[in-house]
């Protein structure tokens, strides 16, 4: 976590962010091995997490949320990543999916879905990608095609986060297969009521084996068209791209938090670990190294802040959110990579909170909008 109270934080936060902390350290992290074994969390914890409050910090109060803003889902993330404990997907569920909803939903959408997704009885997921698709959402094919009060849906989806648990599941689709962005909508499908709906594979991944991504598959399940999200059709590819830079900036912050933490770990071990008959920290490779890395932290800290403190007086930018995307995960990668080379062999094993950072960073640089993307992204602003 910051070395210091950001600027963008004040008590409340920080109450917050120890109330978070005490979750994650408690009731989380003593289960990731076991999580990691089967690919998903206990689906209680997203109704302990959603009683004390953790779900949903800056949804407005009467939708049942926190009424805080970005800065409670900032040191939410912050402290999840301080606890060690990855497999909770409260960032899409709450920073995300729910302000999706909250952004674009009517009336009776918020009334009707904020409420249980602050409580955990709703899990959220939003299903952008497919098996053929990833960054250029244009090029859908999953199908949405009216009949009566109906959409019928079609197509399948993969690399879902909380797809396992999720029971309300934002649907990126095609309402109109002729055209590109402009046929594109949000459709919020019920799983528990959607015939035809169903679950593939609980992925496999490199890391963040706790966090269940899952496949998803759509065989002519009706929704109704209550459920299309903000009532209108081919709003879908404005509203993906009006929510994706905070997305990112979420991304950025678990990113700083976990280069923070390698940093701290690796200070740690180095200091303790003897060779030669001194610390490790004693040679002068291992000081330039890390006086290096502890650079690259403060420097990343100071950007993150700045960014966070835009976002939530309004004032950031699409590129700017870009920036910190792809800079702070590429330097996330870049500093764990050489901090796991301190530990030696011990870096190599998945019991040591080194190697889990290493393996759980490779990702960062994808999802969101690959970082190449994101350079697409900030080229066109220059």
């Amino acid at each position: 976590m910051p070395a210091a109270r950001p600027a963008w934080s004040d008590d409340e936060t920080e109450s917050l962010r120890e109330l978070a902390y005490d979750f994650f350290a408690k009731e989380c992290a003593p289960h990731e091995e076991r999580w990691a074994q089967q690919h998903f969390i206990d689906r209680e914890i997203w109704n302990k997490a959603g009683e004390i409050g953790l779900l949903c910090p800056s949804i407005p109060t009467e939708y049942g949320g926190g009424g805080g803003t970005f800065a409670h889902e900032c040191v939410l993330a912050e402290a999840q990543v301080a606890a060690m404990a990855p497999g909770f997907g409260g960032l899409v569920h709450s920073t995300i999916v729910a302000h999706y909803i909250n952004g674009y939903g009517t009336e009776e959408q918020k009334q009707r879905w904020l409420h249980k997704l602050a409580t955990g009885e709703l899990v959220g997921a939003i299903a952008m990608t497919e098996p053929g698709t990833g960054s250029d959402l244009q090029s859908i094919k999953s199908k949405a095609i009216k009949d009566g009060d109906h959409y019928v849906v079609d197509g399948s989806k993969t690399f879902i986060t909380n797809g396992y648990h999720a029971n309300l599941v934002i649907t990126v689709v095609k309402t109109d297969p002729e055209n590109a962005a402009a046929g594109i909508s949000l459709l919020v499908v019920e799983t528990e009521q959607a015939d035809g709906f169903a679950r593939g594979r609980v992925l496999k991944k490199i890391g963040q084996h706790s966090q269940d991504t899952a496949e998803l598959f759509y065989d002519a399940v009706r929704v109704p068209v209550e459920n299309l999200l903000g009532g209108v059709e081919g709003q879908g590819f404005i509203q993906l791209m009006q929510q994706l830079p905070q997305e990112r900036l979420i991304i950025a912050v678990s990113a700083q938090a976990a280069t923070e933490l390698a940093v701290d770990l690796t200070l740690k071990y180095t200091k303790e670990r003897h060779a030669f008959g001194k610390p490790i920290f004693n040679f002068q490779n291992t000081k330039f190294k890390l006086a290096e890395a502890a650079t690259t932290v403060k420097i990343g800290r100071v950007f993150l802040d700045d960014c966070i403190t835009k976002h939530i007086a309004g004032e950031l930018d699409i590129p700017t959110a870009s920036m910190a995307k792809w800079w702070l995960t590429e330097e996330q990668n870049k500093v764990t990579n050489e901090c796991l080379q301190f530990f030696g062999g011990y870096g190599y094993m998945e019991e040591y909170p080194i190697s889990q950072l290493y393996t759980a960073a490779r990702i960062q640089k994808i999802y969101g909008g690959t970082n190449e993307i994101m350079k697409e992204i900030i080229a066109r602003f220059i």
